[in-house]
């Protein structure tokens, strides 16, 4: 069989959850995710690239057929696609921390509350009536339940409210209060003439009764938080610290649940100089982390999944996971007794300062390498032969410098805001630096370069190794960095 066709039967997925046509087939039940069904944990935390969309879309598309979530209706409370819908709020006058919880719990509200509505399609119990009224009074009843639907009406509201003294000025005592005192730019007063006040307790204890009347509990899920507020710092930190503390306190209504999806950098940020009660969102938060047996584990779950290729490759799938490995790779990249294993060589290359080694690397690394090698079949052409790898170790560096300039166009330089401009400083360096060429290299004073090579270090893009600092492999062919010292 000719190795070119061999290379297009192998298919290890998409790099990234959402475009990943065979997530399901590939998808891998972690303890993490485990704990996630049962409801020991509510808040899932990882760099990128780690799975964290990947075990929300199967959760969502699968939901209803996961045991563990028996008589749990999962609503996502954001857009999969697009510009996120929470962005809205920058087009409005900042708002206090406190005033955000009450937004936060208003969406909620209005999410939870329209949905129930609709699925009862005119059945409802007196609770569903009285959460009717309330939605009605409020302005936020909705034609559909969608996120993008409710939290458009939502942000509607907030930007025509002009002034009030409680409630939709966004107080932080409670829900948005229609009232006389509440003044609109285009709605007359009488309009809410006789409305009583109506608090975020009320409402949300009204809200759970309802939804235990139909005997479900219902998950409200957040992923994409990272993406919420791009080119917005101003709302960002109070808009999320807001939402950890409305995850607090929907602790107390036992059919209410959210479930949020995090990136570590971005909770760092939100966290950061202190938050009451941090340990009991601690309690309920797991980290996902990869180490190379995992990898070597996932990768190899999805070159069997390849029933194709396994056939004419492998003989079936009997091999040793080992064994399957060594007839895609050669057993070392750089040949010598001092070098490494290829799988070695290619962990210790798809990593960043962190040690964080997420799958998208892997995934993207080796699709790399595939394509690099189907270049080389086109041009000399070979049948393929056990004795021989299936990708090539030529390939394979291919692959890595691909990698290398994707993540420091897509992630390093992308999202390290005002540090981009340190970091392009070392193009064209050595990869090995002190302090004394780590100052020269950054251009600034002592105590700013200090500032900044703390940060690079949290970025991962300086790992420090005894006295001095490395720039990772996985980043040193995007930035043209070579091997070797920067100091004498």
């Amino acid at each position: 069989m000719k190795a070119s066709e061999l290379l297009r039967a192998m298919d290890i997925g998409n790099s990234v959850a959402e475009f990943d046509l065979h997530l399901q087939v590939y998808f891998l039940q972690t303890q993490i995710y485990l704990d996630f069904v049962s409801g020991k944990c509510d808040i899932i935390s990882g760099d990128k690239g780690t799975g964290k969309t990947a075990i929300y879309k199967f959760i969502k598309e699968r939901y209803r057929q996961i045991k563990q979530l028996t008589n749990v209706e999962l609503i996502a409370g954001f857009n999969d696609a697009g510009n996120p819908i929470f962005q809205r709020l920058s087009q409005v006058e900042p708002l206090n921390e406190g005033q955000y919880v009450t937004v936060w719990k208003t969406y909620f509200l209005a999410l939870v509350g329209n949905f129930l509505l609709d699925i009862c399609e005119g059945v409802c119990t007196e609770n569903m009536h009285k959460l009717d009224r309330i939605l009605e009074s409020l302005g936020i009843r909705t034609k559909d339940a969608t996120a993008v639907t409710v939290f458009s009406q939502l942000s509607n509201l907030i930007r025509r409210t002009k002034s009030a003294e409680v409630g939709m000025s966004i107080s932080e005592a409670g829900m948005p209060v229609i009232t006389p005192k509440m003044q609109f730019g285009d709605i007359a007063e009488h309009e809410f003439s006789g409305l009583k006040i109506i608090y975020n307790d009320e409402a949300l204890e009204l809200l759970n009764r309802a939804i235990a009347d139909l005997g479900i509990t219902i998950w409200i899920v957040l992923d994409r938080l990272d993406e919420a507020f791009v080119g917005f710092p101003h709302i960002e930190t109070p808009v999320l610290r807001a939402l950890l503390r409305t995850y607090l306190d929907l602790q107390v209504y036992d059919m209410i649940k959210l479930k949020l999806f995090v990136r570590n950098d971005l909770f760092r940020k939100i966290v950061q100089g202190g938050f009451v009660n941090l340990t009991h969102i601690n309690a309920k938060r797991v980290q996902i982390t990869w180490n190379p047996d995992d990898l070597f584990g996932l990768f190899l779950r999805r070159i069997r999944e390849n029933k194709g290729f396994m056939k004419n490759v492998a003989l079936g799938n009997t091999l040793l996971n080992e064994e399957l490995f060594s007839l895609i790779f050669p057993a070392q990249v750089d040949v010598g007794k001092k070098q490494p294993t290829t799988w070695n060589w290619i962990i210790s290359r798809i990593r960043d300062g962190n040690n964080i080694m997420p799958p998208r690397n892997l995934i993207d690394m080796v699709n790399k390498a595939k394509e690099a090698q189907a270049r080389r079949e086109e041009r000399a052409p070979r049948e393929f032969d056990r004795s021989m790898p299936l990708i090539e170790a030529d390939a394979i560096r291919k692959g890595l410098y691909a990698l290398s300039n994707q993540r420091v166009e897509d992630t390093l330089l992308a999202e390290s805001g005002e540090y981009a401009q340190y970091i392009e400083k070392f193009r064209n360096s050595k990869a090995e630096h002190n302090n004394e060429t780590l100052r020269v290299t950054l251009q600034t004073p002592e105590d700013e370069a200090s500032r900044v090579i703390l940060e690079l270090k949290a970025l991962g893009f300086l790992e420090p190794v005894g006295e001095t600092y490395k720039i990772p492999m996985l980043y040193r062919s995007g930035l043209n960095i070579t091997q070797g010292k920067a100091f004498t």
